[in-house]
């Protein structure tokens, strides 16, 4: 090995000439992100804040923190540990602001509907400071929970893995709950999905710390291969594997009585203050958004909309996969948006430049191909089909009463107008939601 130090990473995302690790294909964080500004080298074992907490196990990842399971010493109790990158982003320090605005003005409702902030420190390391946030640890996402329930272990290339008609109804209602609480406090969610749902976990405090903890195993796909540079030198700015996310599945309720609470702020603000570029995902952007760059509190009422759809037919509405050329991807869901909810309206249609690769004059569509036809070739025509077809295709297990309804509900949501869009409280006062009873009630 060469005894002259590595060349230090660039502060910045990498571009492929400068790639410094040979491929790690485990399912973790990019390896190329441990650099100045980026994530922090964490190892299990490995203790912050003064001693005060051990990571013992990996949670998740995403694009500006990992998440850790950590032994506090001091109270004798676990958490989660989310280390921020090092690069500050406006929407980073919101997430701490808003944890307390909303703990500080309804601590009984804020507990019950939001993932609760426990602590915050700053960690220094190799590539910079860090902010760190402690939060009461929770079980998996509602994305990845429907993946350990016991009717779809093992796996069959027949089923339809989707939640079970009353589970997606009590995720539904919690997360609308807590949307009505958010919104009544003038926050919006800003990222309100799946991946941000969070299953409660059951009595952890009282589960063991050796049977908690993480092994440092590569054969059992706990953790990566060891982390290694391409120029065979060692690295200050990487830790020496990568670990491989071990959500608490196994200590999550799932039964009758489960509990959902909203998680990561990171992408919430002030109503009163929306940001010039929200986080919301692809597939979940308001046509507003897309055409006019307009943030506003119906946002989140949008995407409630989306996960309706989605939680009772197991397919997503819009999904917009990403594109060499990023207008393509606005491209492919406005299109999506006139195949299933009908014709923009005039004061959206025009503020869409590349419409005209889509449609004539007279607004007729006669191509689907991004980026408009080709030289010489026919335009591709694509079937149209409605929100309501999508839905009934996926044969949800539903009566065709209960299904009318819920087409309705989604319907009501995804108005273009965002005035015409309902509130949370109105939406909760639907007869549909009504009747939906989750644990204690």
């Amino acid at each position: 090995m060469s005894r002259s130090p590595p060349p230090t990473p660039p502060p910045r995302a990498v571009l492929d000439h400068e790639f410094r690790f040979k491929t790690i294909t485990s399912p973790c964080e990019w390896i190329e992100d441990y650099r100045p500004r980026g994530y922090h080298p964490v190892h299990l074992g490995d203790v912050y804040n003064n001693g005060q907490y051990k990571v013992i196990r990996k949670l998740g990842e995403g694009s500006y923190s990992t998440v850790w399971l950590a032994l506090d010493i001091r109270r004798h109790r676990y958490v989660a540990l989310k280390i921020l990158v090092a690069e500050v982003f406006p929407g980073l320090a919101n997430e701490v602001r808003i944890s307390e605005s909303l703990a500080g003005a309804a601590p009984a409702e804020s507990q019950r509907f939001i993932t609760q902030l426990l602590d915050e420190f700053e960690h220094h390391g190799p590539n910079g400071t860090h902010k760190c946030l402690v939060f009461e640890p929770m079980g998996p996402t509602v994305n990845s929970m429907v993946e350990e329930l016991p009717q779809f272990n093992p796996r069959k290339r027949t089923m339809k893995v989707r939640y079970p008609p009353d589970m997606a109804k009590s995720i539904l209602k919690q997360s609308l709950e807590a949307l009505v609480f958010l919104h009544s406090d003038g926050i919006a969610h800003g990222d309100f999905q799946p991946g941000n749902m969070l299953f409660a976990s059951h009595d952890l405090d009282s589960v063991p710390e050796d049977i908690l903890r993480q092994k440092e195993d590569v054969e059992a796909h706990s953790i990566s291969p060891p982390v290694e540079r391409r120029d065979g030198k060692e690295d200050r700015w990487a830790p020496k594997y990568l670990c491989i996310a071990q959500p608490l599945a196994p200590f999550t309720r799932y039964e009758e009585g489960f509990k959902i609470k909203l998680s990561d702020m990171g992408g919430a603000y002030f109503i009163a203050k929306p940001p010039a570029k929200p986080v919301t995902p692809r597939g979940l952007r308001t046509p507003e958004l897309l055409l006019r760059g307009e943030v506003n509190k119906s946002s989140d009422i949008w995407s409630f909309g989306c996960l309706v759809f989605e939680l009772m037919t197991g397919r997503p509405l819009f999904c917009v996969p990403g594109y060499p050329h990023s207008e393509w991807e606005d491209d492919d869901h406005i299109l999506a948006l006139t195949s299933q909810l009908g014709p923009l309206p005039d004061e959206l249609f025009k503020f869409w430049d590349r419409s005209s690769q889509y449609f004539t004059s007279e607004r007729k569509l006669f191509n689907c191909y991004l980026g408009g036809p080709r030289n010489g070739k026919d335009p591709l025509m694509l079937p149209q089909k409605s929100m309501e077809k999508l839905f009934d295709a996926a044969q949800p297990e539903l009566d065709e009463e209960e299904g009318r309804e819920i087409k309705k509900l989604i319907r009501w949501t995804l108005q273009y107008d965002p005035a015409k869009r309902p509130t949370p409280s109105e939406i909760l006062d639907d007869p549909w939601f009504r009747a939906i009873k989750i644990g204690g009630e």
